[in-house]
């Protein structure tokens, strides 16, 4: 392997802001340029902290996540 020097480390990682704790049980949101395992990802950590459940489905805008209780 070799080492090395004056590499730069990357940027951190971007958050997103979604509206999880807003929402309640029937309301939706739509996410646009992010991936559906990233929305899938994000959905599941959002409903075991909260206890609830968040679905995604592709749209023709993009991505929409509904709150199902």
């Amino acid at each position: 392997m070799k080492i090395e020097k004056s590499v730069p480390m990357p940027e951190d990682r971007k958050r997103m802001n979604l509206p999880y704790d807003q929402m309640d049980v029937g309301d939706s949101f739509l996410v646009k340029d992010v991936d559906m395992q990233t929305i899938c990802s994000s959905n599941y950590r959002a409903g075991k902290r909260r206890n609830v459940k968040f679905i995604a489905r592709k749209v023709d805008e993009g991505i929409r996540v509904w709150r199902l209780d």
